[in-house]
């Protein structure tokens, strides 16, 4: 049975296994399209084709899981006090920091970068990332964890080598 007749067949019930879960018809849809996409990304997850149904259902479940947990942290957040917007100081100063960062990123070697980018700008897991570039999980952890050094290490040294005071001459001015 290919997706499309499963899909035919067993979505209504999906559905309604879902909304049992997540007690919204909107995020119960959701949830089965993930599980039904999941699937048509990895068609060889399941090796055995009267077992398809029994991953679509597993599926359902820990992705409805996962949207009741979204959902309890979206509600338990609660927004800092001052919403002010940003002065043009501020903005001047995060934008330099932003110059400085994407400068010091640009340092590392290839996969440090990616990795880096991929975990803070995409907020990828470990094991995303480690799918993503076809590398292990701990060669991700260490990729990371050198990365972070080494960028750290470049915007200390760009900090360091930035433009020269007024008074680093040495004189004083008057």
């Amino acid at each position: 049975m290919d997706i499309t007749e499963l899909y035919a067949a067993h979505r209504l019930s999906l559905v309604r296994l879902a909304v049992l879960l997540v007690d919204d018809f909107a995020s119960a849809e959701d949830v089965v399209q993930d599980a039904f996409a999941a699937l048509a990304r990895r068609p060889d997850a399941v090796k055995d084709p009267s077992k398809a149904l029994a991953y679509l259902r597993v599926s359902v479940v820990n992705t409805a899981r996962s949207a009741l947990r979204r959902r309890r942290t979206a509600r338990a957040y609660s927004p800092p006090h001052d919403l002010s917007p940003p002065t043009p100081e501020d903005s001047a100063v995060l934008a330099e920091e932003h110059r400085e960062v994407i400068a010091a990123l640009q340092q590392l070697a290839p996969r440090q970068r990616e990795v880096l980018v991929l975990r803070y700008w995409s907020n990828l897991s470990e094991a995303e990332i480690a799918r993503t570039l076809d590398i292990s999980q701990g060669t991700v952890k260490s990729t990371a964890s050198r990365a972070l050094v080494a960028l750290e290490k470049a915007m200390q040294t760009s900090r360091d080598s930035g433009p020269a005071s007024p008074t680093s001459s040495g004189k004083e001015q008057r």
